[in-house]
C-alpha cells in the first residue's frame, strides 16, 4: 500500500506543478506563490483532512477572487485575506457547519462554476495569442476591449504552441489516465519553444528565476481597517474552499466506495489556509482533478497527498530553475482546458432540462459572476435558493378560530 501511494503522490505531484504556476500567474500572483501553496497547504489537507485521498493546493475557483483581491488590495492584501479565511473555516468547523454546504443550491454552484469558467479561459486569450498589451483588467467588460486593442501583436507562434499543448494534453489523458501526461505535454511543447528559440515567452523570461526555497514564515500586517475591508473576500475564499473541498470529497468518495468526515475537512481546510498565508502562498482547497488523478494512480491514504507535498518541495529546492523554461502559452493552453472542464460540458443537456426555477438562478448566478463579482452573485444565488425553498414548501390552509374573550 506505502508503494502504491509513493507511485501515485509523485504521479500527482508531476500534475500539481504546472497547474500551481499557471493558476498563480493568472492570479496574478508570482509563480513561486503557486508552488508554496501546493506544499504547504497540500501538505495539511492530506495531512488532518477529512478525506483519505484528498489532494490540496490552489485551484482554478479562486482566481477570480484571488485576482480582484491582489488589483485592489496588493499581495499583501491576499495574504491576509486568507489568513482570515483559514480563521473563518476553523471556527466553521468547530461548530459542524460543514453539513450545512450540502444545502446550497446545485444551481447556484453550477452558476459561479461556469461563470468562473468563462472569465479564466477570457483571461488567458492574452498569453495563447501572444499579445503584447500590460496587465489584463480584471473586469470582464473591461478585458473584452482591452484585448481587442492589441489584437495587432498576435503571434502565431504562440498560438501554435498553445494548440499543440491542448491537443497532446487530451490525446495523452485518453491513452494513458494513470500517468502524468500533462507535464509531459506541456514540457515537450515549451521545449520545442526553447530549442526552435520561438519568439515566445517563458515563465523565466517575464518573471526571472525561481527562488530555490521557502520562505520564512511571517504574520501578514494586521489593521482594523484592512480587516473590515478585506473581510467580504475573506467570507467568499472560505465559501469557496469549503465547497470545493467537500465536493472534491465527494467524488472521491464514489471513486474508493469509502466516506468523509465534511466537519474534519472544514477544519483541514482552514489549517491548511492559515498555514500557507504563514508562508506567503494562496488559499487552498481541495482540488478535485487531482484527487482524481491520486484515486486513478492507486493513492488509497494521506500518504499520497503528503508525498506529492514533499516531491513538489524537492523539486522546488534543486530544480527551480527547470519550471523556468516552460512557456506561457502551454500555461494559457492548460488554463483554458481546466476552464472547459470547469463548466462540466457533459451536465450542460441536464442544465437546460432542469425545472425553470434553477435555470433562472444558475444563469442570474452565472452572470452576476461575469459581469459584477464573485460577492455579488454569490449572495444572491443562495437567497434567491432559500427564496424558491420556501415557496416551494407546501403549507395548508391556516385554520383561525374566534377567541373565547
Amino acid at each position: 500500500m506505502f508503494r502504491s501511494d509513493l507511485m501515485a503522490g509523485f504521479t500527482v505531484a508531476m500534475v500539481a506543478i504546472p497547474l500551481s504556476l499557471a493558476i498563480a500567474i493568472a492570479s496574478g500572483a508570482g509563480p513561486e506563490q503557486g508552488l508554496v501553496t501546493a506544499i504547504i497547504g497540500g501538505f495539511f489537507i492530506s495531512l488532518l483532512g477529512g478525506s483519505r485521498v484528498q489532494i490540496g493546493g490552489p485551484t482554478g475557483a479562486f482566481i477570480v477572487v484571488i485576482y480582484g483581491v491582489i488589483a485592489e488590495h496588493g499581495y499583501e492584501g491576499l495574504v491576509l485575506a486568507t489568513l482570515m479565511a483559514g480563521g473563518i473555516m476553523l471556527v466553521a468547523g468547530y461548530l459542524k457547519i460543514g453539513n450545512l454546504v450540502a444545502y446550497v443550491p446545485g444551481a447556484v454552484v453550477n452558476g459561479f462554476t461556469i461563470g468562473i469558467g468563462i472569465i479564466i479561459a477570457t483571461s488567458q486569450i492574452k498569453d495563447i495569442l501572444g499579445l503584447q498589451m500590460g496587465k489584463v483588467p480584471a473586469d470582464f467588460m473591461d478585458k473584452v476591449p482591452a484585448i481587442w486593442a492589441a489584437r495587432d501583436s498576435f503571434n502565431t507562434s504562440a498560438l501554435l504552441i498553445g494548440v499543440a499543448t491542448m491537443v497532446l494534453i487530451v490525446l495523452l489523458r485518453r491513452a494513458a489516465p494513470k500517468y502524468p501526461g500533462l507535464i509531459v505535454a506541456v514540457a515537450i511543447t515549451s521545449a520545442v519553444v526553447i530549442f526552435a528559440k520561438l519568439p515566445v515567452d517563458t515563465i523565466a523570461s517575464r518573471f526571472g528565476e525561481l527562488p530555490h526555497h521557502l520562505p520564512m514564515p511571517r504574520l501578514p500586517a494586521i489593521t482594523w481597517d484592512k480587516v473590515s475591508e478585506l473581510f467580504p473576500s475573506a467570507m467568499v475564499i472560505a465559501f469557496l474552499a469549503g465547497i470545493e473541498s467537500l465536493l472534491s470529497a465527494m467524488v472521491a468518495d464514489r471513486m474508493i466506495g469509502g466516506s468523509h468526515r465534511p466537519n474534519a475537512e472544514v477544519v483541514a481546510q482552514g489549517v491548511a489556509n492559515v498555514a500557507s498565508s504563514l508562508f506567503g502562498g494562496m488559499p487552498a482547497t481541495g482540488a478535485i482533478a487531482r484527487t482524481a488523478t491520486n484515486v486513478r494512480a492507486g493513492g488509497r491514504t494521506p500518504v499520497a497527498g503528503l508525498v506529492h507535498a514533499l516531491v513538489i518541495l524537492i523539486l522546488m529546492l534543486f530544480f527551480a530553475n527547470v519550471a523556468g523554461y516552460l512557456a506561457m502559452p502551454t500555461m494559457a493552453a492548460l488554463l483554458i482546458l481546466t476552464a472547459w472542464n470547469m463548466t462540466e460540458p457533459h451536465k450542460w443537456r441536464d442544465h437546460m432540462n432542469a425545472r425553470h426555477s434553477d435555470k433562472i438562478m444558475l444563469l442570474t448566478t452565472l452572470i452576476l459572476t461575469v459581469l459584477v463579482d464573485l460577492t455579488t452573485a454569490i449572495g444572491v444565488g443562495v437567497s434567491m435558493g432559500l427564496a424558491m425553498r420556501l415557496r416551494r414548501r407546501k403549507t395548508g390552509r391556516a385554520k383561525w378560530s374566534d377567541p373565547e374573550r
